[in-house]
């Protein structure tokens, strides 16, 4: 706000008149005025494209993405050999994180409520920066509803879960085509009852662990552990589905972006 007052005052032109002293072409009543008009005017510019961005409408509350998710793909997120669930995540930024880290190595995304943010939030947009077209992503209102959906999908499937208590080390594990891998909030990490899925049959693949050291680290940041599992992962299957792809361009059509704002 005050690079705005500068930028307002700065492109006031003065008068050099023969007395030799400097007068402004514009009184100073009139030159507050005006600079009370810019600022409002900035703020309210502001104010309305935050409205825009965290998505209130009831359109939005029925499909609570953000606005443009997965539109830049022609594909479901059924047809990805991986899929990244979080679970009741707490931290918007995290979040895009981890969905510009899931259209980066091609795998679908799953975000199961309750949410400790409005999706459409700006700061998940911030995150993701401008790739959440291409993020595969769906939206499960509860873990029941995940449950439903995860259950009516054809294949070999599997959650597994990644959790400080897990029995196993992350890079331990052979993974396979169709797991689904689960994480928990930020402050309490996975419900009992999607680790008591995890570990049961038919479709629990059983918890997982990363290492580290914890004697004065609690855990690692959430999308840092999503980003180790997920390329464990994707190395094991050879980065098969990075390597199906499209390359600078999505469905032959559009070239993907050129640029970044951060590397």
């Amino acid at each position: 706000m005050e690079s705005c007052c500068r930028s307002v005052i700065a492109s006031r032109t003065f008068h050099l008149r023969s007395s030799g002293r400097l007068f402004p072409s514009l009184s100073l009543t009139h030159l507050k005025g005006k600079l009370s008009l810019s600022i409002n005017s900035f703020s309210s510019k502001i104010q309305s494209h935050a409205l825009r961005g965290v998505g209130i409408g009831e359109s939005d509350k029925k499909n609570p993405l953000p606005r443009g998710a997965g539109e830049g793909v022609k594909e479901d997120a059924r047809s990805k050999l991986l899929h990244v669930v979080l679970v009741s995540p707490q931290i918007p930024g995290n979040t895009g994180c981890i969905a510009r880290t899931c259209a980066a190595s091609a795998v679908g995304l799953h975000l199961v409520g309750p949410l400790g943010f409005q999706v459409d939030d700006a700061r998940v947009k911030r995150a993701g920066l401008d790739y959440w077209p291409f993020v595969v992503v769906k939206a499960h209102s509860s873990w029941a509803e995940f449950q439903e959906y995860f259950r009516l999908q054809e294949g070999e499937k599997r959650m597994i879960a990644f959790t400080k208590r897990g029995t196993r080390i992350h890079s331990d594990f052979s993974y396979r085509s169709g797991d689904y891998l689960l994480f928990g909030s930020e402050t309490s990490g996975l419900p009992p009852e999607a680790l008591s899925d995890c570990n049961h049959e038919p479709y629990g693949g059983g918890t997982l662990r990363i290492p580290m050291v914890e004697t004065y680290v609690r855990c690692l940041n959430l999308s840092v552990s999503v980003g180790i599992a997920l390329y464990e992962a994707s190395r094991q299957l050879n980065y098969e589905q990075i390597e199906c792809a499209p390359q600078g361009c999505v469905n032959g059509e559009e070239p993907l972006l050129t640029e970044d704002i951060f590397a």
